[in-house]
Protein backbone atom coordinates (compact mmCIF):
# COMPACT_ATOMS: atom_id res chain seq x y z
CA UNK A 1 0.00 0.00 0.00
CA UNK A 2 1.24 3.46 -0.85
CA UNK A 3 1.90 5.91 1.90
CA UNK A 4 0.64 9.48 1.96
CA UNK A 5 3.97 10.97 0.82
CA UNK A 6 4.05 8.85 -2.35
CA UNK A 7 0.49 9.81 -3.26
CA UNK A 8 1.21 13.48 -2.64
CA UNK A 9 4.37 13.40 -4.78
CA UNK A 10 2.60 11.91 -7.80
CA UNK A 11 1.98 14.17 -10.75
CA UNK A 12 -1.74 14.82 -11.23
CA UNK A 13 -2.60 14.83 -14.93
CA UNK A 14 -6.06 16.11 -14.22
CA UNK A 15 -4.67 19.58 -13.38
CA UNK A 16 -3.28 20.38 -16.86
CA UNK A 17 -6.25 18.56 -18.42
CA UNK A 18 -8.64 20.80 -16.50
CA UNK A 19 -6.57 23.82 -17.58
CA UNK A 20 -6.79 22.68 -21.22
CA UNK A 21 -10.56 22.29 -21.09
CA UNK A 22 -10.94 25.67 -19.39
CA UNK A 23 -8.61 27.31 -21.94
CA UNK A 24 -10.61 25.98 -24.91
CA UNK A 25 -13.85 27.13 -23.27
CA UNK A 26 -12.55 30.62 -22.53
CA UNK A 27 -11.00 30.93 -25.98
CA UNK A 28 -14.25 29.80 -27.61
CA UNK A 29 -16.19 32.49 -25.80
CA UNK A 30 -13.71 35.20 -26.86
CA UNK A 31 -13.64 33.95 -30.48
CA UNK A 32 -17.42 34.25 -30.71
CA UNK A 33 -17.41 37.68 -29.09
CA UNK A 34 -14.69 39.48 -31.07
CA UNK A 35 -12.76 39.14 -34.33
CA UNK A 36 -9.70 40.81 -32.81
CA UNK A 37 -7.11 38.29 -31.64
CA UNK A 38 -5.39 41.02 -29.63
CA UNK A 39 -8.27 41.02 -27.14
CA UNK A 40 -7.35 37.49 -26.16
CA UNK A 41 -3.57 37.91 -26.47
CA UNK A 42 -3.24 41.27 -24.69
CA UNK A 43 -6.06 41.18 -22.15
CA UNK A 44 -7.35 37.69 -21.45
CA UNK A 45 -3.99 35.87 -21.35
CA UNK A 46 -2.31 38.32 -18.92
CA UNK A 47 -5.38 38.52 -16.67
CA UNK A 48 -5.79 34.74 -16.55
CA UNK A 49 -2.06 34.32 -15.98
CA UNK A 50 -2.20 36.64 -12.97
CA UNK A 51 -5.25 34.84 -11.64
CA UNK A 52 -3.66 31.41 -12.08
CA UNK A 53 -0.36 32.59 -10.58
CA UNK A 54 -2.25 33.89 -7.53
CA UNK A 55 -4.09 30.60 -7.08
CA UNK A 56 -0.84 28.64 -7.52
CA UNK A 57 0.96 30.83 -4.96
CA UNK A 58 -1.87 30.37 -2.45
CA UNK A 59 -1.93 26.61 -3.01
CA UNK A 60 1.84 26.24 -2.64
CA UNK A 61 1.77 28.42 0.49
CA UNK A 62 -0.76 26.00 2.02
CA UNK A 63 1.54 23.05 1.36
CA UNK A 64 0.71 22.16 -2.24
CA UNK A 65 3.45 21.14 -4.65
CA UNK A 66 4.72 23.69 -7.14
CA UNK A 67 5.26 21.50 -10.22
CA UNK A 68 1.72 20.07 -10.55
CA UNK A 69 0.23 23.50 -9.94
CA UNK A 70 2.65 25.17 -12.32
CA UNK A 71 1.59 22.67 -15.02
CA UNK A 72 -1.78 24.44 -15.08
CA UNK A 73 -0.16 27.73 -16.06
CA UNK A 74 2.18 26.13 -18.60
CA UNK A 75 -0.73 24.23 -20.16
CA UNK A 76 -2.73 27.46 -20.39
CA UNK A 77 0.16 29.32 -22.07
CA UNK A 78 0.99 26.58 -24.59
CA UNK A 79 -2.61 26.02 -25.67
CA UNK A 80 -3.31 29.76 -25.79
CA UNK A 81 -0.27 30.33 -28.01
CA UNK A 82 -1.39 27.71 -30.52
CA UNK A 83 -4.96 29.00 -30.50
CA UNK A 84 -3.93 32.66 -30.98
CA UNK A 85 -1.71 31.68 -33.90
CA UNK A 86 -4.76 30.11 -35.59
CA UNK A 87 -7.33 32.65 -34.39
CA UNK A 88 -8.81 33.64 -37.77
CA UNK A 89 -9.24 30.08 -39.01
CA UNK A 90 -10.79 28.96 -35.73
CA UNK A 91 -13.15 31.94 -35.66
CA UNK A 92 -14.24 31.40 -39.26
CA UNK A 93 -14.84 27.67 -38.78
CA UNK A 94 -16.69 28.14 -35.49
CA UNK A 95 -18.98 30.84 -36.84
CA UNK A 96 -19.67 28.82 -39.98
CA UNK A 97 -20.40 25.67 -37.99
CA UNK A 98 -22.83 27.41 -35.64
CA UNK A 99 -24.54 30.01 -37.84
CA UNK A 100 -24.08 28.95 -41.48
CA UNK A 101 -27.82 28.47 -42.00
CA UNK A 102 -28.46 32.10 -41.03
CA UNK A 103 -25.70 33.42 -43.29
CA UNK A 104 -26.77 31.24 -46.21
CA UNK A 105 -30.34 32.48 -46.10
CA UNK A 106 -29.14 36.10 -45.90
CA UNK A 107 -26.91 35.71 -48.96
CA UNK A 108 -29.38 33.67 -51.00
CA UNK A 109 -32.18 36.18 -50.38
CA UNK A 110 -30.29 38.81 -52.37
CA UNK A 111 -31.35 39.53 -55.95
CA UNK A 112 -28.99 38.47 -58.73
CA UNK A 113 -26.33 41.05 -59.54
CA UNK A 114 -26.65 43.03 -62.76
CA UNK A 115 -22.85 43.45 -62.90
CA UNK A 116 -22.03 39.74 -62.68
CA UNK A 117 -20.83 39.85 -59.09
CA UNK A 118 -21.32 36.74 -57.00
CA UNK A 119 -23.88 36.99 -54.20
CA UNK A 120 -22.15 38.11 -51.03
CA UNK A 121 -22.45 39.85 -47.66
CA UNK A 122 -19.88 41.51 -45.46
CA UNK A 123 -19.34 38.72 -42.97
CA UNK A 124 -16.64 39.86 -40.59
CA UNK A 125 -14.32 42.76 -39.99
CA UNK A 126 -11.70 43.96 -37.57
CA UNK A 127 -8.82 46.37 -37.21
CA UNK A 128 -8.01 49.82 -35.91
CA UNK A 129 -6.21 53.03 -36.88
CA UNK A 130 -7.36 52.85 -40.50
CA UNK A 131 -5.99 49.36 -40.99
CA UNK A 132 -9.32 47.57 -41.27
CA UNK A 133 -9.73 44.05 -42.58
CA UNK A 134 -13.01 42.94 -44.17
CA UNK A 135 -14.20 39.43 -44.91
CA UNK A 136 -17.09 38.69 -47.24
CA UNK A 137 -19.15 35.54 -47.40
CA UNK A 138 -19.56 34.58 -51.04
CA UNK A 139 -21.93 32.15 -52.74
CA UNK A 140 -20.32 30.72 -55.88
CA UNK A 141 -22.86 28.39 -57.57
CA UNK A 142 -20.27 27.08 -60.06
CA UNK A 143 -17.49 26.59 -57.47
CA UNK A 144 -15.15 28.62 -59.68
CA UNK A 145 -13.25 29.84 -56.59
CA UNK A 146 -12.30 26.30 -55.60
CA UNK A 147 -8.86 26.39 -57.24
CA UNK A 148 -8.06 29.80 -55.73
CA UNK A 149 -8.92 28.51 -52.27
CA UNK A 150 -7.07 25.25 -52.80
CA UNK A 151 -3.94 26.99 -54.11
CA UNK A 152 -3.98 29.69 -51.41
CA UNK A 153 -3.15 32.26 -54.01
CA UNK A 154 -4.38 35.83 -54.34
CA UNK A 155 -5.79 37.06 -57.60
CA UNK A 156 -8.58 38.60 -59.63
CA UNK A 157 -11.44 36.13 -59.96
CA UNK A 158 -14.67 36.15 -61.98
CA UNK A 159 -17.56 37.51 -59.97
CA UNK A 160 -15.34 39.45 -57.55
CA UNK A 161 -14.62 43.05 -58.59
CA UNK A 162 -11.33 43.55 -56.69
CA UNK A 163 -8.24 41.39 -56.46
CA UNK A 164 -8.71 39.08 -53.47
CA UNK A 165 -5.69 38.37 -51.26
CA UNK A 166 -7.31 35.47 -49.36
CA UNK A 167 -10.00 33.09 -50.58
CA UNK A 168 -11.01 30.28 -48.26
CA UNK A 169 -13.48 27.47 -48.98
CA UNK A 170 -16.04 26.90 -46.23
CA UNK A 171 -18.00 24.19 -48.03
CA UNK A 172 -19.16 23.44 -51.56
CA UNK A 173 -20.16 26.74 -53.24
CA UNK A 174 -19.45 28.84 -50.11
CA UNK A 175 -16.29 30.90 -49.66
CA UNK A 176 -14.88 33.65 -47.51
CA UNK A 177 -12.99 36.40 -49.34
CA UNK A 178 -10.77 38.59 -47.20
CA UNK A 179 -9.44 42.06 -47.97
CA UNK A 180 -6.87 44.06 -46.04
CA UNK A 181 -6.47 47.77 -45.25
CA UNK A 182 -9.73 49.39 -46.23
CA UNK A 183 -10.13 47.51 -49.48
CA UNK A 184 -13.63 46.13 -49.82
CA UNK A 185 -15.87 44.46 -52.34
CA UNK A 186 -16.22 47.58 -54.51
CA UNK A 187 -13.34 49.65 -53.10
CA UNK A 188 -10.55 48.52 -55.39
CA UNK A 189 -7.26 50.38 -55.24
Amino acid sequence: MENRTDIRNRFNWWLPLFAAIATFSLFGAVVMWTAERLVYALFVVPLMSLLLASVIAATVKKGGRLLPNLSILVSYWVISTVLVMNYSAIRTDARWLIWSHVYKSEVLSQPASTTGDLKHIEWDGWGWAGMDTSTFLVFDPTDSLRQAAKGHRPGKFNGIPCEAPVVRRLESQWYSVQYYTDVGWNDCP
